[in-house]
């Protein structure tokens, strides 16, 4: 229990508060890992020249290794290895690029094409009360992998892991990658050109 006491009476201020624990263990790897363990990859294919997606892509490891989700002509979805909630994942071109304004105009609209689609399936999926869409363009933004491209989808729900979430006793229920990686897959919209 956490109780508040007003520091030069001791006079109690607030109510108490019961205080679960919270906590998401695959964050505290990107946390306490080395940069380049973040960027450890199954499979083959390291060449240096690629951008770290581009590298999973080429890796000929399985999807499910990858945590790839679904494969388009021009761009792909991907679980975010170190996500911020269950289900956190991205949607990118399958060429890097950094900027928006750099790609053609099919990989432009298969990119919200599956923007749209993982929100559905994020939906359907986890049972979200909502979802953070967002795109960080430069390092400036708060972009930790700036070569290449990639929206980010996050689902939400009332009192999750935020501030008010530890101030109102909230606690984080993780979901096990592959377990995110084959619900989301099965959520997926079927129509539409994805190879699967």
């Amino acid at each position: 229990m956490a109780v508040s006491h007003h520091e030069s009476s001791g006079e109690q201020i607030g109510s108490t508060v019961p205080l679960d624990q919270l906590w998401a263990t695959w964050r505290s790897l990107y946390v306490t890992g080395s940069p380049e363990s973040r960027r450890t990859l199954p499979g083959e294919d390291d060449r240096p020249e690629l951008s770290l997606f581009e590298r999973i892509l080429a890796s000929g490891a399985p999807d499910e290794e990858t945590f790839v989700l679904v494969r388009g002509e021009h761009c792909f979805a991907i679980l975010n290895r170190f996500p911020y909630t269950s289900g956190h994942l991205m949607v990118l071109p399958n060429r890097a690029v950094p900027e928006l304004e750099e790609l053609g105009p099919e990989e432009f609209d298969q990119l919200w094409e599956m923007v749209r689609d993982g929100v559905v399936a994020l939906k359907s999926a986890f049972g979200c009360a909502g979802v953070n869409v967002g795109v960080n363009l430069g390092r400036a933004a708060g972009g930790s992998q700036t070569d290449h491209l990639h929206v980010h989808c996050v689902p939400r729900w009332v009192g999750d892991a935020n501030f008010m979430a530890v101030v109102g006793g909230s606690q984080v229920m993780p979901v096990a990658l592959i377990d995110a990686w084959s619900a989301l897959r099965d959520a997926w919209p079927a129509e539409g050109t994805l190879r699967r």
